[in-house]
């Protein structure tokens, strides 16, 4: 990170979930380092980014991971990128998908349904001001509940957040995720 912003203090809880971090995947990832500087943000984020990605949904936690990785790729957010990345790979079990997400989405071989949430998410990154009702027709035509389309527009935007304060400040993904499942 490009500032010079010292850790906070932070609470029991925040400094019990770095540890379950560190236990369950070997390292605190650099952003919830770069959320440190204030409990409450990190609290604030941490809470949010576990909800969307992690809670209740009818989109599966790979479908919430091929989201970050469509809309960090429209905003070329290296960190997003290369951590969500790493998570589509291992999720999917498919290398190539990951890499496809990431270069450009279009080029994968997607199945109908995913397309459509994949260019709903793209749209609502490079224009929000032109998804229409059809944009939202589009997907329940696939599947998709309306519980479903909140979730997707949630997860892109939270993601169009996370994009932009990442390089805002230079944020840089730890080195463990670009050897993660390849």
């Amino acid at each position: 990170m490009d500032l010079d912003c010292p850790p906070g203090e932070l609470s029991a809880e925040m400094k019990a979930y770095f540890e379950k971090c560190d236990g369950k995947i070997g390292f605190v990832p650099n952003v919830l380092r770069a959320y440190s500087l204030d409990n409450a943000k990190l609290e604030a984020f941490a809470d949010f980014y576990n909800d969307l990605m992690l809670g209740p949904s009818g989109l599966s936690k790979l479908e919430r991971e091929m989201i970050a990785v469509v809309v960090s790729s429209h905003n070329r957010c290296f960190y997003c990128l290369t951590a969500h990345g790493a998570a589509v790979r291992q999720l999917s079990g498919d290398p190539v998908l990951g890499e496809f997400l990431v270069m450009n989405y279009r080029s994968a071989d997607l199945d109908p349904r995913h397309r459509a949430m994949l260019d709903f998410a793209h749209k609502l990154s490079e224009a929000p001001w032109a998804v229409e009702a059809e944009d939202r027709q589009r997907l329940r035509d696939h599947g998709f509940s309306d519980r479903d389309i909140w979730d997707i527009a949630a997860t892109a935007s939270f993601f169009n957040m996370s994009n932009r304060m990442a390089s805002a400040v230079d944020m840089r993904p730890n080195p463990e995720y670009h050897a993660q499942a390849r």
